[in-house]
């Protein structure tokens, strides 16, 4: 589609990078799909979205295979002023930095490549990245140990100068694994088309260009289907890390649902089983295990067991620090990171970025809400009075002593009561971070409670009791933020949460989202004490889901309870 001289436009750009456009917009969807190849969405509520142009959004542009000139003449062609100079600039410089480094392979070495000698001279002038380089082999080549190719390309990327890395990887030994046409229980099953985009934008035809990288998905959607194609894409050994053990089965429950896989070649490798086969599935916890803070990382070697042809990361956007450690030594190694939601709460999506793969797909939650590839949400907050008794103590109180007295407010009882109700017949989640106080809603409802100390045994059966219907009300702690395959929960009840994180808000949502067998809409409710700590959290909680196109609706205890 293309717009004259006289149609609206439906960008503005501005000169601090972000780029708005208008949805109602007739040339709305074009334009967004190619603004998404070069810049990053910020939020996405009714009317205008925000995007981002950003040095990584650029680099990931360039990487792709546009140039400036393609990105320049698109602003040009689609927004509604001029763009101004200082944009412009910025995308010829910042994608200019990408390709001037590259990183090849020449025999048995690592050599990184520049035809800027000023360039090279930074490097071995920054001891941050010099530390990486094994010695200066030609006026404008570096030899880079192998074990630091992860490292080097972490420390240049922070200091501005992204590698084009085209060292390729290893193929890892060979394993047939093929998606099914029929899964067990005789249904058709093929890919969506998103999630086979999603796939092939990581596999790249198996080229170097592809092989590394993240997909964003919202939860629902199908991200451990994605990662299967992937797997059958590149018929490699391969291992898994995922968030827990109850995620571990479940990616072997989908494999062996959607795949031709046999037990006999899928491992787990967790605190109850330590299989190691073709296909093997461990978690995090495992990863980062050790007896005492200076001791060594036990199970590291599990990277070193088999000749694994690719990595995938579940939740990537929880990869702990010792696990990026270990991620930079492993770069000759495919890697395919899944995840929500990229946010990170201790901002280093650039190290995802360097270390993982820059993002290869992501989609708007509400545009798979209106395909009806997620189910439909209404999310509303419930503010409830502070009792007089606990006022005075979370006055004198300090800033995290606030947070648990707001969190842990008894009147919150009532509210829950009230929707339980409201919604009987339905499958209830309800969802906090404080023991006593789920504690006490469990025993108040008569409902299961599941926590970080429920045996995995008894987390599958109540798992599979609220699956089936058996269990309509389920009360659950942070366990159940991640990867937990809920498919017919409608309701969730968000009693307490961890402080202002919006991953969590995220990825609590997204355990209703997906569609549900009568079409009904999914209800999400945030329970919060009024004026105070708790309430100002919950505004950075929803922020991210308020980006996304959901719309919080706030209310009073009192128009609920009607006193």
């Amino acid at each position: 589609m293309m717009i004259d001289e006289f149609d609206d436009r439906p960008l503005i750009i501005q000169s601090d990078g972000s780029v708005l456009i208008e949805v109602e917009n007739r040339a709305f969807a074009v334009a967004r799909n190619y603004l998404n190849l070069f810049a990053e969405l910020v939020k996405s509520p009714e009317h205008i979205h925000t995007y981002r142009v950003s040095p990584i959004s650029l680099w990931n542009a360039a990487a792709s295979g546009l140039t400036p000139d393609n990105i320049i003449e698109f602003l040009s062609r689609y927004g509604k002023y001029e763009t101004p100079q200082n944009v412009r600039r910025d995308i010829v410089d910042y994608m200019g930095r990408y390709g001037r480094l590259v990183l090849q392979k020449r025999g048995d070495d690592l050599i990184l490549i520049s035809d800027d000698e000023a360039l090279i001279s930074e490097i071995m002038s920054t001891e941050r990245v010099a530390k990486y380089v094994g010695q200066k082999v030609g006026g404008l080549e570096l030899l880079i140990p192998p074990k630091y190719r992860g490292d080097i390309k972490q420390a240049l990327t922070r200091i501005g100068y992204p590698v084009k890395d085209i060292a390729g990887y290893v193929d890892g030994a060979f394993f047939e694994l093929s998606l099914s046409s029929f899964t067990s229980d005789g249904a058709e099953f093929k890919l969506r088309d998103y999630q086979l985009l999603a796939a092939e934008a990581f596999h790249a035809k198996g080229s170097f260009e592809g092989g590394s990288g993240v997909v964003v998905l919202p939860c629902g959607a199908g991200k451990t289907v994605v990662g299967l194609a992937a797997m059958s894409m590149l018929k490699c050994e391969t291992l898994v890390i995922c968030t827990n053990i109850v995620a571990i089965r479940q990616w072997i429950s989908e494999m062996f649902d959607k795949t031709n896989i046999s037990s006999d070649d899928v491992g787990e490798y967790s605190g109850e089983k330590k299989n190691i086969k073709p296909i093997t599935l461990t978690t995090y916890q495992m990863l980062t295990h050790r007896t005492d803070k200076d001791g060594e990382f036990r199970h590291y070697r599990i990277f070193d067991e088999k000749n694994w042809g690719l990595i995938i990361y579940d939740e990537v956007h929880l990869l702990p620090a010792p696990v990026f450690r270990m991620t930079a030594a492993i770069q000759a190694k495919r890697r395919l990171g899944l995840t929500a939601t990229l946010v990170r709460e201790d901002g280093l999506e650039a190290d995802v970025f360097s270390l993982i793969g820059p993002k290869k797909f992501d989609v708007p939650w509400k545009d798979l809400e209106n395909r009806g590839f997620i189910a439909e949400a209404q999310c509303m907050e419930i503010r409830v009075e502070m009792p007089r008794d606990i006022r005075r103590s979370y006055s004198l109180s300090d800033h995290q002593q606030k947070h648990r007295l707001a969190a842990e407010n008894y009147r919150k009882l009532d509210i829950v009561n009230r929707l339980v109700a409201e919604h009987r017949g339905e499958q209830i989640l309800i969802i906090g971070v404080y023991i006593r106080q789920l504690q006490e809603i469990a025993d108040e409802l008569k409902a299961p409670f599941l926590h970080g100390a429920t045996p995995t045994v008894e987390r599958e059966m109540l798992y599979e009791e609220f699956r089936t219907g058996k269990i309509k009300v389920l009360v659950v702690s942070k366990v159940a933020n991640f990867a937990v395959d809920l498919p017919d929960a409608s309701v969730a009840i968000q009693v307490s949460g961890t402080f202002g994180s919006r991953q969590e808000e995220a990825q609590r949502l997204g355990r209703i989202l997906r569609p549900k067998s009568r079409g009904q809409r999914a209800h999400f409710y945030s329970i919060v004490s009024k004026d105070t700590r708790e309430q100002e959290a919950a505004m950075n909680r929803q922020r991210f889901l308020t980006e996304q196109g959901y719309a919080y609706n706030i209310y009073d205890s009192h128009e609920l309870l009607g006193y």
